[in-house]
Parts: C-alpha cells; sequence; structure tokens
C-alpha cells in the first residue's frame, strides 16, 4: 500500500522544527510564514505546549465523550475569557469541516430550515455540508451538490437583503477573513447589516474564524472589528498548534439536546491539553498586541515595495497581490531564499500566516528577499 496520490508535493522533507523555523533532513534551515496552513499559531515545539501535552500524554490521552472530563470545562473557560464570549458554550470536534458541518446541524435544528447563504470565493472545508458552502466547484463531487446553497457575492448588500427577505434562510455562513481565496475582507458595514437582518428574520449568523480566528488578525476573532456577535462561531487550525481539534461556539439561544451532536475523538484529554497550553502561550506573552503591531508594520512595508499591486489583511494574515502569478516568485523564496509562504486561488496572490510569536527579524529578512525576487 502507499499513500493516496491527491497532494502536489515540493521536494522538501522537514524533519525538525524549532520557533519560526523548520529544517529538512540535510540540516537545511527554512523559515515557515505560513505554518501550514495558519496552524502553527504559537510557533514549532515551544516549550510550554511540548511540557503540556508530555505531561498529559503521561496521565491520560483519551476516553470516551461518556466520562466527565475537566479538560473540557477548563478550555470552555478559558476561551470563553479570551475571546469575549463566556456566556457561550463550546462543542468540541475534531476539524474545521467537522466544526462547519455541526454549526449548519446546529442551526437547521433550530430553526427547522435547509436553504444556506454562502460567499463567492468562500471555503469551508471538504466534507458533506461544509463542501457544499465552498464556492469550489472542482472538489464537489455529484454524491455532494445540493440545491439548497444560495452563492452571494461578498459585501453586496442589496443582493443578501434581496434574498435573506424570503423569509426561508436557515443560516448565513461566512469567513471573518477568507482564507483560501486570496484574503478578501467582509467589511463593518456588511457584516452589521447581516447580523441586523438575519436577526429580523429568524436565520441564524455562523462565522467560520477557522483560519482568521485564534488571535491572527490582532483581536481574538476578525469579526471582532466590525463589533458583532454571530449566533456560532467556528475555529480549529490555530486552536492546538497542530493538534487536530474543531470548535464550535454557541450562543446562550440555542438548547442543548441530548444526542442532537456527537463526536468519537472530539474534545479527548491530549486534545485539550494542546488547545490550552496555545490559550495559556497566547494570554502569557501578549500575542494579541504583538500581532496588531507586527502586522501594522509589516503592511507598511509592503505597501512600499515597487511591484506589489495590493496588501490586503489584518496583523498576521495577509495577502499580497502581484501584477503576475506568483508562482515563480513563490518558489524562488522557498528554493532559493529558503522561506515558505503560501498561494491562494486569486493566482497573483501570496498568503502569509506565519505564528503569531514570528520573530521580527524574519518578517524583515521576508521583506527584503522579496524585494530582491520582484526585481531580479
Amino acid at each position: 500500500m502507499k499513500p493516496f496520490d491527491v497532494y502536489p508535493l515540493y521536494d522538501i522533507k522537514p524533519v525538525r522544527a524549532e520557533g519560526s523555523y523548520l529544517y529538512d533532513e540535510k540540516g537545511q534551515k527554512y523559515t515557515d510564514l505560513y505554518g501550514g496552513h495558519a496552524v502553527i499559531s504559537v510557533g514549532h515545539s515551544h516549550p510550554h505546549y511540548v511540557r503540556r501535552i508530555t505531561e498529559q500524554l503521561n496521565n491520560i490521552a483519551f476516553y470516551s465523550n461518556s466520562v466527565l472530563n475537566d479538560l473540557q470545562t477548563e478550555l470552555a473557560h478559558k476561551l470563553g475569557k479570551l475571546s469575549n464570549y463566556e456566556d457561550y458554550s463550546l462543542f468540541l470536534c475534531n476539524s474545521g469541516a467537522e466544526a462547519n458541518e455541526n454549526a449548519i446541524k446546529l442551526a437547521s435544528f433550530h430553526n427547522k430550515r435547509k436553504k444556506i447563504i454562502a460567499f463567492q470565493r468562500s471555503f469551508h472545508g471538504r466534507t458533506e455540508a461544509a463542501v457544499t458552502i465552498t464556492d469550489n466547484p472542482a472538489i464537489i463531487s455529484p454524491a455532494n451538490q445540493r440545491e439548497n446553497v444560495v452563492f452571494l457575492p461578498l459585501n453586496d448588500l442589496e443582493a443578501f437583503e434581496k434574498e435573506i427577505r424570503k423569509g426561508d434562510i436557515c443560516a448565513v455562513v461566512v469567513e471573518g477573513i477568507q482564507g483560501w481565496s486570496g484574503i478578501y475582507e467582509p467589511t463593518a458595514e456588511f457584516l452589521q447589516s447581516a447580523q441586523k437582518l438575519c436577526s429580523e428574520y429568524g436565520t441564524v449568523l455562523i462565522l467560520d474564524e477557522i483560519q482568521s480566528g485564534y488571535g491572527r488578525t490582532g483581536k481574538f476573532f476578525a469579526h471582532q472589528f466590525a463589533n458583532i456577535r454571530p449566533d456560532i462561531i467556528t475555529v480549529a487550525k490555530g486552536m492546538a498548534n497542530g493538534f487536530p481539534i474543531g470548535g464550535v461556539l454557541i450562543s446562550p439561544v440555542f438548547e442543548a439536546v441530548k444526542g442532537s451532536l456527537g463526536t468519537t475523538f472530539g474534545g479527548n484529554h491530549l486534545a485539550c491539553a494542546a488547545a490550552l497550553a496555545v490559550l495559556e502561550i497566547i494570554e502569557k506573552e501578549n500575542l494579541l498586541k504583538e500581532v496588531e503591531r507586527k502586522g501594522r508594520d509589516l503592511i507598511a512595508k509592503l505597501r512600499n515595495l515597487e511591484g506589489v499591486k495590493e496588501v490586503r489583511g489584518r496583523g498576521l494574515m495577509l495577502g499580497i497581490e502581484l501584477p503576475f502569478s506568483s508562482k515563480t516568485i513563490r518558489e524562488n523564496l522557498l528554493f532559493e531564499d529558503h522561506i515558505f509562504v503560501g498561494s491562494a486561488h486569486q493566482a497573483n496572490t501570496i498568503r502569509l500566516l506565519p505564528a503569531l510569536n514570528v520573530p521580527q527579524e524574519a518578517l524583515d529578512d521576508f521583506v527584503e528577499k522579496l524585494n530582491r525576487c520582484l526585481h531580479k
């Protein structure tokens, strides 16, 4: 047997990682400014993270959700405190796609509807319901195709209002910042109006903060820049720094019904320990303030580069759009300068998603190397 060949792979084999750096089997050092799709939130092999997981592994790694697990309670309390959602409840699962699946299911249980508004260029996952609200026909199989999803242009309030006034919408699902597509942000006006209209028509507002959450923008969640409180928030990627976990933050208006949601592995002891370690590091190292400062400085420097068409995003979730395809520049950065950055569906865009505690010198070095690549 061999791995199913669905991933295009670079001929690079990382064997060790520390902070914002990877090392391959030949000892070559790479700067990681992509974090494995925004997953590495507090740096590779952070001492507190390693210690927290090791201690937990020496006690108990897993048992089912049929028994008490104080780590789940501790995690919910800590997450509520740091995100300012202390009155919400937390359902734990294993991934972002699974978080969105449960969010949609919960919304439909709540108002007994099935039609969903999603947005053009969205990405919410590859599983049954999540892929139907993802605007990428290439990954939607015939078995996944559904007639109950309407895709609207992001920030088109007129189109949104026309659709929601039909009164049959179960949920609106929107990313805090669209990541996969190339870093596109819903405006504060759009989110505020969407929340108001959802409330008026009994529609559930779901904020997908899987990539844009957990401090990546300088606030705990990207939607907090718009000063709104959605009904449901989904999280995953940066939640446990690489350990598989996902979560659904649920407004008090939703009633918990025994057996309505469930998971085998979600919220296990080891996953909770990893997630708690991330929150403890974010709090102790005051990373949200650091992200805001570093992001503001980085955006200014990137916008000053000749050859950069546009810089989008907030904090350390940035899209750098060039006047041409970014492929050659990304490959030069990787194979010549040994810097990992990300691609996007918008082919001219470079995505940056480094750890929240990325060293300033790594960002400065990237700006210098990018400038050189643009003028070779």
